[in-house]
């Protein structure tokens, strides 16, 4: 008895069952068996999906925030020098060098930037509880991210605070004397 696929399984609609029944019969499944299998690897193909979808969301957003932290840093030095021109200039009168000027203002930088990243330590460690179940493959108290970030977000200061740093040596010292 040929069962269910009958002698015209192999010229009608029952062709690609017959075919089906043949491959899950070599693999020593019954049809149910190996359609249950392959939905499971489909379910499994979909959930891996989503995750590298998911690590890529957040990577984004990571990039998003770094960005929006080097903008905010050099904004708040651009601020906070052309505050400055003045004193600035005075000091360039008095024969302050572009290399005390630069140092000044990226000191002045990186101060802001530490404080910053030190607030920042603190609260995610604190934060880092609430938010446990969130991770995956890492700690709440990660040494490796919270140095890698941190010398990152120090790294950006760096650079975002050079630009006002140098903007900061172009001040005339004669226009800001003349000024006062």
């Amino acid at each position: 008895m040929e069962g269910r696929a009958g002698p015209s399984a192999k010229h009608g609609k029952y062709r690609k069952y017959a075919r089906l029944e043949e491959l899950a019969g070599a693999t020593g499944q019954s049809v149910s068996e190996w359609v249950r299998a392959i939905l499971l690897g489909l379910t499994v193909c979909e959930e891996r999906r989503r995750n590298r979808a998911r690590r890529a969301a957040v990577a984004a957003f990571a990039v998003l925030a770094l960005v929006l932290a080097a903008i905010g840093i050099y904004s708040v030095l651009s601020y906070s020098v052309r505050r400055r021109v003045r004193e600035i200039g005075v000091r360039m009168a008095l024969g302050a060098q572009t290399q005390q000027v630069v140092g000044l203002v990226v000191m002045q930088g990186l101060k802001m930037t530490f404080l910053g990243l030190a607030i920042g330590i603190a609260a995610a460690l604190a934060l880092g509880r609430v938010l446990t179940s969130l991770l995956f493959g890492v700690s709440a108290a990660d040494l490796t991210t919270f140095v890698v970030v941190a010398l990152l977000l120090g790294c950006i200061a760096l650079l975002a605070s050079v630009i006002p740093a140098y903007r900061a040596t172009r001040v005339d010292p004669i226009r800001t004397l003349r000024d006062e």
